[in-house]
C-alpha cells in the first residue's frame, strides 16, 4: 500500500500570531491617538480648584482680596513686533490669556474675550494674551481672523511660560489670569474662559477700590 502524504492544514478561524500581534499594536495606537485628541480638542470643564496633590485641575479659582500673590513677570516681544512688558500697565486691571492658534478651544474662547476687551477698553482693563508653542504666521492669522484688539506675546518655545509655574500648568491651554490694580491674581481660569463669567469677574474687580488688598501696587513702571 502506497502512504498517502499527509498535508498540514490551519484551523478554520484561527489566526496567526504575527496577524494578531499587528491587530493588537493596531489597537494600542487608536487609544493613543484618540486620548491625545480628547486631551488637545476637548475643552476643560469650570468646575474645580486644586486637587488633594496641589495639582491644578480645570475650573475658576478666585482669591479673596487680602490673600492674592503677585502676577508672574511677563514680558518679550508681541506677534506685531513690538515690546511688552507686564510692570507697564501698572494700576490697571489686566486679563492675561494664554492661547494657541492649535487650539479648539480657544477657537471658540476667542470672540467673547474680545467682545469684553472692546466693552472694558474705557473702563481701566487691559487685556493681554501668551501665544504659546506656535506657529507665527499661523497665530497672525488667527489675531487677524478674529479681530483681536490686544497684543500677544510670542511664545513660541513656552519660555514665557515658565514663570507662570506655580499658577498655571504649562499644557493648560487655554488658561487665563485676571490680575487686580495692584498687580496681584485675583482670579484663575484653567480651560476655556466663558464669556458671562469673565464679564463678572471683572465687575466685581471694577468695584474694587484701589489698593483693595492692603498691599499697595506690587509692579513696577507707571500706567500706560
Amino acid at each position: 500500500m502506497t502512504d498517502t502524504p499527509h498535508t498540514q492544514t490551519s484551523r478554520p478561524g484561527r489566526i496567526s500570531r504575527p496577524a494578531l500581534i499587528a491587530v493588537v499594536a493596531a489597537v494600542l495606537a487608536a487609544v493613543v491617538l484618540v486620548g491625545w485628541w480628547l486631551v488637545r480638542g476637548t475643552p476643560w470643564t469650570a468646575d474645580a480648584a486644586r486637587d488633594n496633590n496641589g495639582i491644578a485641575e480645570p475650573g475658576l479659582t478666585l482669591y479673596a482680596a487680602g490673600d492674592r500673590d503677585p502676577a508672574p513677570p511677563l514680558q518679550g516681544r508681541t506677534l506685531d513686533d513690538t515690546d511688552f512688558n507686564l510692570d507697564n500697565l501698572s494700576g490697571q486691571i489686566v486679563v492675561i490669556n494664554v492661547w494657541g492658534s492649535w487650539c479648539g478651544p480657544c477657537r471658540a474662547e476667542t470672540p467673547g474675550l474680545v467682545r469684553i476687551a472692546n466693552a472694558t477698553a474705557n473702563q481701566g482693563v487691559q487685556f493681554v494674551g501668551i501665544d504659546t508653542r506656535d506657529d507665527r504666521a499661523a497665530a497672525r492669522a488667527f489675531v487677524k481672523n478674529y479681530d483681536v484688539p490686544y497684543p500677544s506675546v510670542s511664545d513660541p518655545t513656552g519660555k514665557a511660560l515658565l514663570p507662570f509655574g506655580s499658577v498655571i500648568p504649562s499644557a493648560a491651554i487655554p488658561s487665563s489670569l485676571i490680575v487686580d490694580r495692584d498687580g496681584n491674581v485675583a482670579a484663575r481660569v484653567i480651560g476655556a474662559v466663558d464669556d458671562t463669567t469673565l464679564q463678572g469677574l471683572l465687575d466685581d474687580l471694577l468695584e474694587e477700590g484701589p489698593d483693595a488688598t492692603g498691599t499697595g501696587d506690587t509692579r513696577d513702571g507707571d500706567a500706560s
